[in-house]
């Protein structure tokens, strides 16, 4: 910093500019005679031709007589960078008591000045107090550019307990935008995440843990916005009381500004501030319950040691379907077996040999329509499930890890050619050989440990430099799923937007936040 600043402002002395040019001859000479002009005024204390009296009043003159930090001085305006660096040379050569400096200017651009120093120790003081306002300015830019990040540092540094809802992947999210890139490994992950944050609660966990909360809020429904009308309906319906047995609910103050008091309900779920807002009743609704002074703990800061909460503290779900909780404290996974016992049987567990990635699809193609092509060629039971990534990206699972590579050379066929039976095929519809693409789950992997990220996984995979795979061989696809179901540092993340992606629209039903996500293993090192 101090190099470069040096460098732009003028501090760090370059070597002598040379004087080639006639013309940079005759301008270096006309600028001397208007410097010694101003300089000898200077020495004369106050004598000065009407010339001086003119740059110190006009201020549409290239010259205008101003003061910096006391000191007396020119301003130069007008002047071209070639210009300035004839104007640097002469100031530099001819006057020892004169010093070239630029400084920040009141608009974006610097300022240039020819500034008057009495002694060798005032020009120094000069350089000093100029170097000192250019770093208090460049601190001024970073801070007012670092933005939410404050946020983020403030709750670490004050070792704030986060609550969230379901939130490992909301919390992989913060690491990897405001700390550094997700490490490679759960045992890293959570030495380091542990070290910023120390102390996180997850309200699912928190609710799914206690027998009163069990019985008010049905397993299955634990997804925030429905916890948040159970736990607390005097703030979602305008209901005086909760029904968890007989303590009073915790007031919660809310203010919002005319334009979204229409909005102000439930329904606003997904959007993050209300999400918060939710997750922030249900603690403290919950809190209550369990006899902890909430008012108390929040305004002395002792919460995180709270003795009723010490066996939900730092427990995450990693998968909600699965049971799969990871204890941020020791790094090690436990299963809660008793868990989403009916989501389990709804969802197929997944088999990562089994899956194939469509992108580039129409937006308006449907999960169910996408079914149908593929039955017509593979049978009725040929599919598993069918999971949309985004409105053009899907997850396809086959009943068998086989029917993969089939899919796959399918696909490169009907790429190669044209011919009528290709186009009668009944896979055509879905594998448009111009815009649709096809790959095994590995080539996802591959897709996502790149840093870049957009919005649609097609443009992704296209910044990445991969348009199309071929299928891989059947063994390298089992002994890869054997891999990632033998590994003991298996992380399944949930995704929250997947549900909306599921919605009607898609041809799904809109079920539990996390019941419709799509978890994928080693998340981590995807990222």
């Amino acid at each position: 910093m101090d190099e470069s600043s040096d460098s732009v402002y003028g501090l760090r002395e370059d070597a002598e500019f040379p004087l080639i040019r006639m013309a940079d001859v005759l301008f270096a000479e006309r600028m001397k005679n208007t410097i010694r002009e101003w300089h000898a005024s200077l020495l004369s204390k106050g004598s000065s031709s009407s010339e001086i009296k003119q740059m110190s009043t006009d201020p549409n003159q290239r010259f205008q007589m101003v003061f910096f930090k006391t000191r007396p001085a020119l301003a130069l305006s007008g002047f071209t960078s070639r210009q300035l660096r004839v104007i640097k040379a002469v100031t530099k050569k001819h006057f020892k008591d004169l010093s070239y400096i630029r400084v920040a200017g009141e608009a974006t651009s610097p300022q240039q000045l020819i500034v008057y120093t009495d002694s060798n120790d005032d020009k120094d003081l000069l350089m000093k107090e100029v170097k000192e306002g250019l770093r208090k300015e460049a601190e001024i830019k970073v801070k007012s550019a670092v933005g939410f990040r404050h946020v983020i540092d403030l709750l670490s540094s004050e070792r704030k307990l986060i609550v969230g809802h379901n939130c490992f992947l909301d919390m992989a999210h913060i690491y990897s935008k405001f700390i550094g890139p997700l490490p490679l490994t759960v045992e890293d992950y959570v030495s380091s995440i542990q070290k910023y944050f120390p102390c996180i609660i997850d309200t699912k966990i928190l609710l799914n843990a206690n027998g009163v909360f069990q019985q008010r809020v049905n397993k299955s429904s634990t997804s925030l916005s429905r916890a948040f009308v159970y736990i607390c309906p005097q703030i979602a319906l305008g209901v005086k009381t909760s029904g968890l047995a007989d303590r009073p609910c915790v007031e919660v103050e809310v203010q919002v500004d005319e334009n979204r008091f229409l909005n102000w309900n439930s329904g606003a779920k997904h959007e993050a501030g209300y999400d918060a807002f939710m997750t922030g009743c249900i603690f403290a609704q919950a809190c209550n319950h369990l006899g902890i002074d909430f008012t108390l703990h929040v305004l002395a800061g002792g919460l995180p040691k709270e003795t009723k909460l010490q066996n939900y503290i730092n427990r995450l779900y990693l998968s909600w379907v699965s049971g799969d909780i990871i204890d941020l404290s020791t790094g090690k996974c436990t299963t809660d077996t008793s868990a989403s016992s009916n989501l389990k049987s709804r969802y197929q567990e997944i088999s990562f040999p089994s899956i194939v990635l469509l992108w580039g699809l129409p937006s308006k193609l449907k999960a169910r329509e996408i079914k149908a092509c593929i039955v017509k060629v593979f049978g009725p039971n040929s599919i598993s499930s069918i999971y949309h990534l985004d409105e053009s990206a899907v997850f396809i699972q086959f009943s068998k890890p086989e029917m993969v590579s089939k899919f796959l050379e399918i696909k490169e066929t009907l790429s190669r050619n044209s011919d009528p039976i290709s186009v009668l095929h009944p896979l055509s519809d879905i594998l448009n050989a111009d815009c649709t693409h096809a790959a095994n789950y590995d080539v996802y992997q591959q897709i996502c440990s790149s840093p870049i990220s957009k919005k649609l996984f097609a443009d992704q995979a296209e910044a990445v430099g991969i348009k199309h795979k071929t299928a891989s061989s059947r063994a390298e696809g089992e002994k890869k799923g054997n891999q990632v179901f033998g590994k003991e540092n298996e992380v399944r993340v949930f995704d929250k937007k997947v549900d909306d992606m599921m919605s009607s629209s898609y041809g799904y039903s809109e079920t539990d936040r996390s019941a419709d996500s799509f978890h994928l293993d080693e998340a981590l090192a995807s990222k």
